[in-house]
């Protein structure tokens, strides 16, 4: 699969280099599809200037390394722009060299890559921020029009044409199926013993001729190991040898622990409650290093026996696979750090038989979420008084990365469990505010809110009752009494006392961030 090679370093010209030993055994074992390799540029160049293209790749895993960078070198020459749909976000060789070459028209549906936040942010890119799970079936209406080509890596070409994945599934199924021609990045770097980690499900279709998706447990198969590919459509093979993106995860702080001891301690309670059993149900969890702190946390536990059905397999859970804690985890693809990915590579054979990745109309699909009872676990930038989350959005207007799957997660799964640091920029920036600069999931979806503070169950509250739920618990003890004298003031306002807000002062600590560096009041 990944091999560590030290992740990005930084050389947007690397080249690809392909071993002696690589060519010596090709993995392009179709005799068709063997006379279409070619080189990078020459693929690149198939690809016209406007074309909507769909790359694979999702939290930086299983996304082209060779073909991105060609192209981005041919608009460097003569400039141009594409569409770019991916399953998630990628990497600096495929993002970032895109973005810098001014090179991308509109991007969806999640990215992460800081010039290509930037690109957004000025009104260079239009960004289309979408639920993950319906990515695929837009495309197959047609909302984003005609997809031109699919650029997709793969570990290796079978003989009968099927594609072996390789360390991500997100949207390939679709794009493969959709696009009009397709170009194959074979990575050498791929572990092929990842074969048969695959479940490619073949049954989905649009209203109204949808049947259910009969996923019961989190570990069930119901597809197939391979990716199906019309040999016709296929212009272009490209090898390549080229790792993964890897990012290290940072060991938890002590904010971080604090969140993951109260989310444990409200499991414990739920458990006496009769509402969760021991095994809990299935986690979903977000990528970062605080999700990876509840992980730790978990496998520290008294917990066995759990499941994981979620988007990202990442380190803590490659942990609690090993420990017994997990015994299998479903998702669409991998995010490891360097240590990480040592650790799968060497004990592979374990994790193959724990480990499904699956295409994520089906890893994030309302209907299997909401059947298995998923518990999610997300982070967010700041919620308000009243339980609504902003995912997305610094001070209301600039991008941050994208809603990614939470809002798939959130408003299906049994608990959804929205988590972050009280504060930010050295305390200068509450994470509870009086009223959100932007909306990703709702007051109703919301279940349990997180800081390091203490938790929020607002299950069963009316809005009143979780402001001073959330104030008392989540928010910072700088921010604290400055949050009461909001909802009280609020109250007396005659306003209205369902959800009682001051319109002239709901946004004004982001404003006042925004004019002084500090939502405290009176700081300059």
């Amino acid at each position: 699969m990944l091999a560590d090679t030290g992740g990005y370093n930084g050389d947007h010209q690397r080249l690809t280099k392909l071993s002696e030993n690589m060519r010596a055994k090709s993995r392009i074992n179709n005799p068709l599809l063997a006379t279409r390799i070619m080189s990078a540029a020459q693929a690149a160049a198939l690809i016209k200037p406007g074309a909507t293209v769909g790359m694979s790749g999702f939290t930086g895993s299983g996304y082209p390394k060779a073909v991105p960078a060609a192209l981005a070198e041919r608009m460097k020459a003569s400039p141009f722009k594409i569409n770019v749909l991916t399953g998630a976000s990628t990497a600096p060789e495929l993002d970032g060299l895109l973005a810098a070459v001014d090179g991308i028209a509109t991007r969806l549906p999640f990215q992460s890559d800081p010039i290509c936040r930037q690109r957004i942010n000025d009104g260079h890119i239009d960004y289309i921020d979408c639920h993950l799970s319906e990515v695929s079936q837009y495309v197959w209406s047609g909302f984003f029009g005609k997809l031109n080509v699919a650029v997709i890596e793969v570990s290796a070409i079978r003989e009968d044409g099927l594609l072996i994945p390789s360390s991500s599934i997100g949207n390939n199924k679709t794009w493969l199926e959709q696009a009009e021609h397709i170009i194959l990045e074979v990575n050498y770097q791929q572990n092929l013993r990842m074969e048969g980690m695959h479940d490619i499900y073949y049954g989905t279709a649009l209203p109204p001729q949808r049947k259910p998706i009969m996923l019961t447990e989190a570990g069930q198969r119901i597809g197939e190991q391979y990716l199906r590919c019309d040999l016709n459509k296929v212009i272009a093979v490209v090898e390549t040898d080229s790792a993964d993106r890897n990012t290290a995860f940072k060991a938890p702080d002590d904010d971080s622990r604090r969140i993951a001891e109260h989310i444990l301690n409200f499991f414990e309670r739920e458990i006496e409650a009769g509402r969760l059993p021991k095994t809990l149900l299935p986690i979903q969890s977000g990528v970062g290093n605080i999700p990876n702190a509840v992980l730790e946390a978990l496998d520290s536990g008294p917990y066995k026996n759990l499941s994981a059905y979620t988007e990202v397999i990442q380190d803590g859970m490659l942990t609690m696979l090993k420990s017994g804690t997990l015994t299998m985890a479903s998702a669409t693809a991998f995010s490891l750090s360097p240590a990480g990915i040592a650790e799968f590579n060497a004990n592979i054979e374990l994790y193959r038989d724990k480990i499904i990745l699956r295409q994520q109309d089906i890893s994030n699909h309302p209907e299997v979420a909401r059947r298995l009872g998923v518990i999610a676990t997300n982070g967010m930038i700041e919620a308000d008084i009243y339980g609504n989350v902003n995912s997305t959005h610094i001070m209301g207007t600039r991008m941050m990365n994208g809603i990614g799957g939470s809002g798939d997660f959130a408003r299906n799964g049994y608990l959804s469990i929205f988590m972050s640091p009280s504060t930010a920029k050295q305390g200068h920036i509450s994470a509870i505010v009086p009223m959100v600069s932007h909306v990703d999931n709702t007051e109703h979806d919301v279940k349990v809110i997180v800081t390091e503070q203490g938790l929020a169950d607002l299950r069963g509250l009316s809005p009143r009752q979780r402001a001073l739920t959330i104030i008392d618990n989540c928010a910072h003890p700088d921010f604290r009494e400055a949050l009461h004298d909001y909802f009280a003031r609020a109250c007396a306002s005659g306003r209205g006392m369902h959800t009682p807000h001051l319109l002239n002062e709901a946004l004004s600590w982001h404003e006042r961030y925004e004019s002084s560096g500090s939502m405290r009041s009176g700081r300059k």
